[in-house]
C-alpha cells in the first residue's frame, strides 16, 4: 500500500501508540513530541517518491510520440522507469523494505533527538515501529471498503469526488481508525 500524503499523521500516531505501549519504552518529552518527529520522517520519504514520480512523468512526456508509435504500456513503462530510478531518489520500491528502512530512520531520529529511551536491542523498538507500518497497511483496504460502504448506504447521496464527499470519507476513516486504537 502506497501511503497518501494526508496518511502520514495516522501512520505517525499509529507508531507513537505502539510505542508508547511498549513496556520496554519510555518517553521523556511525551508522546506528542515522537508522533511529530516520525510524521516529518515519513513526509520526507513520500516527498522523495513524489518527486521521483514527478521526474518519471516528465520522461514519459518528452518521449510521448515514441510511446505512442510503439504502442507502448504507459502504466507498465511508469513502473519500469520508476524503479531503475528509484535509488536516485533514495525510494525503495518493495514496501516491505521500505517500512523495515524507514523503522531504523526513525529509530535513529528519535534516539538522536532524545525523544525516546530504551533498554533492550534496537531491533525489538525497530520491530514494534515496523509492525504499526504493516497494521496500518493491513487494516487500509478494509478500513477504505467500509467507509466507502457507509458513504455509499447513506440517506442523502453525496457525490464522489466533491468536497462534501471528501470531508465525509475522511471524517468517517477517522472514526474507524479511532474505533480500531490507531488514532
Amino acid at each position: 500500500m502506497r501511503l497518501k500524503p494526508q496518511q502520514t499523521g495516522y501512520v505517525a500516531t499509529k507508531i507513537g501508540i505502539d510505542l508508547a505501549n511498549a513496556p520496554f519504552v519510555t518517553m521523556p518529552k511525551g508522546r506528542d513530541a515522537v508522533v511529530e518527529a516520525v510524521k516529518k520522517v515519513i513526509d520526507k520519504n513520500l516527498k522523495n517518491e513524489y518527486a521521483l514520480d514527478e521526474k518519471v512523468k516528465d520522461i514519459i512526456d518528452e518521449n510521448y510520440d515514441e510511446i505512442e508509435f510503439q504502442h507502448a504500456d504507459e502504466r507498465q513503462l511508469f513502473f519500469m522507469i520508476k524503479k531503475k530510478m528509484a535509488a536516485e531518489y533514495g525510494v525503495i520500491m518493495n514496501y516491505d523494505d521500505r517500512y523495515n528502512d524507514l523503522a531504523h530512520t526513525i529509530l535513529d531520529e528519535l534516539y538522536e533527538n532524545y525523544l525516546i529511551e530504551y533498554e533492550v536491542n534496537e531491533n525489538q523498538i525497530k520491530n514494534v515501529i515496523f509492525k504499526a507500518f504493516k497494521a496500518f497497511s493491513d487494516a487500509y483496504d478494509e478500513i477504505d471498503d467500509i467507509v466507502y460502504d457507509k458513504i455509499k448506504h447513506m440517506q442523502r447521496e453525496v457525490v464522489p469526488g466533491s468536497q462534501d464527499y471528501e470531508l465525509l470519507y475522511e471524517r468517517l476513516y477517522q472514526e474507524e481508525l479511532s474505533r480500531r486504537g490507531m488514532l
